[in-house]
């Protein structure tokens, strides 16, 4: 009797192991905590913003879907205030063209400082991970429809992956914008 119990929870266990298992990114991974130490310090407060509302509304207009998630992490300085001319480093995740991206960008004074890409899982457009592009967004803003007030070229097989680095940007600069005026 206890012969016949075995094999079905082995079998089990055996199905299960060969099931894919979908990776779920961490914001605790030593890339994200290298980046916000480079950009702002060990002390960095992690905080989080509730997409809800409008934030919900525009940050689904911004990225063409909605988020995946509905509370998103972001850093600022220990003694820094919470509101949107602090230095903010936000980790924030887009799907290129079938996997997730986890990209990093700091904004003060409402302007992206710095774009980095912490966790690239594509097979293809992997260059969106180059300095030369990343620079692109440094500087820029938010205009009043929700674009980026520079242009950032593109990278010819990297479209998608493009695409999802510009739109997380914007993101970023969106959700900045809605934390309070000091």
């Amino acid at each position: 009797m206890t012969q016949m119990k075995k094999i079905p929870v082995c079998l089990l266990a055996s199905i299960l192991f060969l099931l894919p298992v979908k990776s779920i990114p961490s914001t605790d991974s030593g890339e994200v905590r290298e980046f916000i130490q480079t950009y702002l310090a060990e002390t960095a407060q992690r905080k989080f913003m509730w997409l809800t509302g409008d934030k919900k509304q525009v940050s689904s207009q911004i990225l063409s879907h909605s988020y995946y998630k509905i509370r998103v992490p972001y850093w600022q300085a220990e003694n820094a205030n919470r509101s949107r001319t602090a230095k903010t480093a936000w980790v924030l995740e887009e799907i290129g063209k079938e996997k997730l991206i986890t990209i990093g960008v700091v904004i003060e004074e409402q302007k992206i400082q710095a774009v980095r890409i912490l966790k690239f899982r594509e097979s293809r457009g992997w260059e969106v991970k180059l300095p030369s592009f990343t620079q692109q967004f440094k500087g820029s803003q938010l205009n009043d429809k929700n674009q980026l007030t520079q242009t950032v070229d593109g990278i010819s097989g990297a479209t998608l992956s493009v695409r999802a680095v510009t739109h997380i940007a914007r993101l970023a600069l969106y959700l900045q914008s809605t934390l309070p005026n000091p």
